[in-house]
């Protein structure tokens, strides 16, 4: 079962049609996607190496000013000891200028500990922060890291405050923990410094857009360099494409312009002299096919004129046969048998010249196609009789109707009846052709087969080519002249219709004729098939 197809938009059919008929399109587009791959991979890489520079030079910064803080710090606490035993304020005193410089220069601190079984975390309370300061940016990992004592270290951490009326309010940042002793109760004691990454942010982002930019002027100059590129070069090929167009519509005289010495301008010299060759070919063959269709038709014509006297003469020598000698008697048989074949053979070369001079007209009425087989079997029943062939017709019990010239139609199974009685004799016995007809509401048609010798590969498509035949050494008993075939298939034309031919070795030929049921509707199938039903190819 065949699914529906869905139908695409009205708007996605025209672009698909553009894109497959548009050179220039798809060599802009598919250069703009390739140029957006390389300069998205070049930029994500500069990005990339200037965040890490970046980064890198800010970590080195807040390390030293970190170990600074904690070096000044120690260095105080140094100078005072024995003068204050009070560890609380000591821890003011540690923590508090460390604050204030932070406030100014925009980093946070808090101080936890001391450290100690249990205790240390910022978490056990006593930890001392700068104002407005959430203590849970200090990481986790970074207080592990300085359960013990440690020498200074780094990493990266999200800096929150509450003092911005936001909650919710984050930014990236540094954090940097160092550890001090405290003189007065003897304890260690941990620093941790929230440097925010902002500065950082801000540059990044403002490299980013400046990257967005170039990247989209770069792809925007790129279009317009391949388009003026693609231009210089599409539109010679088009005009090439325009003009082979019009010659191939008939007009000979068309020719490309030549302008420059580049390989454009050589290929439209070598095109304009290729039109010209073809143009003085093409009337060459014209004038010889006048010339010969011409000469057919005199001849024919002329020939009639001493046709008559001799068929006249003729007629009166095999009247008066039995008067005489049996050699004589049998050279007046032969004479009249040669005369009608030459009598046809005119009327058949006058019926091609008609056809190659396009003066065959089609006098079209209604036709019942069973009728027709019926009048060409019953006359040639005579001529299979001679050959032991018998004749037998299939056709359905309603009329098999077509518009049609039904002296052309019956010309053209009359050639195929007797086409098959020649060839019908395989040798084994079973010397028969089947004539069956059918039709449908588009199209009737008859189909012709014999169980001779049949036709070897490739002579299906030359069995109507004019005077051919597939053996030569074997002789025509019906008379034929070698144009049956041919004058067919141009009366199957001349009706817009089919005229086929199936063989095989050993298994026959079948010919069919496929006419539409009015004239000028197109046909799009047969109601009968060309390859027979009973042949191995099908039955397999």
């Amino acid at each position: 079962m065949r699914l529906p197809t869905r139908r695409l938009p009205a708007g996605v059919r025209p672009a698909l049609t553009f894109w497959r008929r548009s050179i220039q399109a798809r060599v802009v587009v598919s250069t703009l996607v390739l140029s957006a791959i390389v300069v998205g991979a070049v930029g994500w890489f500069l990005l990339q190496q200037t965040r890490e520079g970046l980064l890198e030079h800010r970590v080195d910064a807040v390390v030293a000013e970190a170990e600074n803080e904690t070096a000044e710090a120690q260095n105080r606490l140094a100078a005072a000891a024995g003068t204050n035993a009070d560890a609380t304020g000591q821890q003011a005193e540690l923590v508090e200028p460390i604050i204030a410089r932070g406030v100014a220069r925009g980093f946070g601190v808090v101080l936890a500990g001391p450290m100690g079984e249990g205790t240390g975390r910022i978490a056990d309370g006593g930890a001392r922060s700068s104002p407005g300061l959430d203590r849970s940016s200090v990481p986790a990992s970074l207080e592990d890291h300085f359960s013990e004592p440690a020498a200074t270290a780094w990493t990266y951490t999200t800096i929150r405050t509450t003092d911005t009326g936001d909650p919710d309010h984050t930014q990236p940042g540094i954090a940097v923990g160092s550890q001090v002793d405290l003189v007065a109760d003897g304890g260690t004691y941990t620093m941790y410094f929230l440097f925010p990454l902002d500065e950082q942010q801000q540059t990044l982002a403002l490299v980013t857009r400046a990257l967005l930019a170039a990247a989209a002027l770069l792809l925007v100059l790129v279009a317009g360099v391949t388009w003026l590129v693609t231009r210089q070069v599409v539109a010679p090929i088009r005009m090439a494409r325009m003009v082979a167009e019009r010659l191939a519509a008939g007009r000979l005289q068309e020719r490309l312009q030549v302008s420059g010495e580049d390989d454009l301008a050589r290929l439209a010299t070598s095109f304009n002299q290729m039109a010209a060759n073809l143009q003085r070919q093409i009337r060459q063959l014209e004038d010889l096919s006048r010339v010969q269709r011409r000469f057919v038709s005199d001849v024919s014509h002329e020939l009639r004129t001493p046709l008559t006297t001799v068929r006249m003469a003729g007629d009166v020598l095999h009247d008066a046969r039995d008067d005489f000698d049996p050699v004589t008697r049998r050279a007046a048989e032969l004479l009249q048998t040669e005369l009608d074949r030459f009598e046809n053979l005119l009327v058949d070369l006058l019926e091609i010249s008609r056809f190659d001079a396009g003066a065959a007209v089609l006098e079209a009425d209604d036709v019942n196609l069973v009728d027709v087989a019926h009048r060409v079997v019953d006359a040639t029943r005579p001529l299979a009789a001679q050959r032991n062939v018998h004749l037998e017709v299939r056709a359905p019990d309603h009329p098999c109707l077509a518009e049609a010239d039904v002296r052309r139609v019956e010309r053209v199974v009359r050639n195929l009846v007797t086409n098959a009685i020649d060839h019908a004799d395989s040798g084994t016995g079973e010397a028969r052709v089947l004539v069956e007809l059918a039709s449908d509401e588009h199209a009737a048609a008859v189909t012709v087969r014999d169980f001779g010798v049949g036709l070897a590969p490739g002579e299906s498509a030359m069995v109507f080519n004019r005077f051919w035949r597939a053996d030569p050494a074997r002789a025509r008993t019906s008379g034929g002249t070698g144009l049956g075939l041919s004058i067919s298939l141009e009366d199957a034309h001349l009706h817009g219709g089919w005229l086929q031919a199936w063989g095989r070795p050993g298994q026959g030929a079948q010919f069919r004729l496929t006419l539409p049921r009015r004239v000028g509707q197109p046909l799009r199938r047969s109601p009968l098939p060309l390859v027979p039903a009973d042949t191995p190819e099908v039955l397999a």
